[in-house]
């Protein structure tokens, strides 16, 4: 059947087509063949026409199979690109496992980690980072009770040359707040051997016991820049580092699962507990000091109230004293 014969016999039966309808012909050029592969697209009698034509020899496909296939079909010849499209779209992926000495020490999760050198585009690592085949070397990372370095070594990655991330965090223990934090003290990226972009997250903070997660964990200002350059002065300020959905836990790991997450909207910082301390110690002063003021106030009207005594004299007092004549 010819393709004007099957575009009216669709409008005869007035079609309601909301899909996609695919359809393929062939010409012969030789020893190749052109496929035209076209695609009818829309809803109540009002259709668009699309095409475009593929060169495939005779051990690539077989043309007899070619004149019509279902709707899911996807042509051998797809690009790399589009397979490494529907392979981003598996996600998302597992947590990162660091282990220091056989034991789980960091655990790293994001939905997406990208970095952008001035104006030009980001790089995507999340895939390199999370994926079962992932090239990242984690080798760099170490852990102490104090201290804890994530380090994630790419290798070379387009122009950058031996790309290398890493992760500086603390565990302090806060007398206010009674328990130990740990910190995100710093981001690093290094580049092409000697170059390095520092980032200070002061601003990250999670109980030791706690994992902590943010939606977005940014140098750019619309995600309110948890990660601040360094320094203006050098290459810092020229990068630019996103990771969305991001969560990690660098001490106190057990079983190898995130604990609860302590998230960045929260306002139980330990700066801000330490204010809530010293201000509910200030009110309890204020307080004792208002009850005391109260009950001077309370004395002092007593005693103004208090009834004069009066003791009568008696007559021999009132008589003149002999020895005084």
């Amino acid at each position: 059947m010819k393709l004007s014969e099957l575009l009216g016999l669709c409008f005869n039966l007035q079609c309601s087509i909301s899909n996609q309808l695919n359809m393929y012909t062939d010409i012969n050029f030789g020893d190749a063949v052109m496929y035209t592969h076209y695609v009818f697209s829309g809803q109540d009698g009002e259709f668009g026409l699309e095409s475009e034509e593929v060169y495939l020899t005779p051990e690539d496909e077989n043309p007899l199979r070619r004149i019509l296939q279902p709707f899911n079909w996807h042509q051998p010849g797809m690009s790399h690109s589009k397979r490494k499209l529907l392979q981003s779209l598996m996600g998302p992926y597992g947590p990162l496992s660091v282990s220091y000495n056989g034991k789980t020490c960091i655990l790293f999760k994001a939905k997406r980690l990208a970095i952008r050198y001035r104006n030009h585009t980001f790089i995507d690592l999340t895939e390199r980072v999370f994926s079962p085949n992932s090239p990242v070397d984690t080798k760099g990372s170490i852990c102490t009770k104090e201290k804890a370095t994530l380090s994630l070594r790419f290798g070379d990655v387009e122009d950058l040359r031996g790309l290398v991330i890493r992760l500086q965090m603390s565990n302090t223990f806060y007398e206010a707040a009674g328990q130990n934090w740990f910190t995100l003290d710093s981001v690093h990226i290094h580049y092409n051997w000697t170059q390095e972009a520092t980032f200070n997250a002061s601003e990250v903070y999670a109980p030791a016991t706690s994992s902590y997660h943010c939606q977005h964990v940014s140098s750019l200002h619309k995600y309110d820049t948890l990660l601040v350059p360094s320094s203006h002065t050098d290459t810092s300020a020229n990068w630019h580092i996103t990771f969305t959905d991001f969560q990690i836990q660098a001490f106190n790991v057990q079983s190898d699962k995130f604990a609860s997450a302590s998230d960045c909207a929260t306002f139980l910082t330990p700066a801000i507990l330490m204010g809530l301390v010293t201000s509910l110690i200030l009110l309890l002063v204020l307080a004792y000091a208002l009850h005391m003021v109260v009950h001077l106030k309370h004395i002092d009207r007593y005693e103004e109230h208090k009834a004069t005594v009066y003791f009568p004299r008696s007559p021999e007092a009132e008589l003149p004293d002999k020895n005084s004549l």
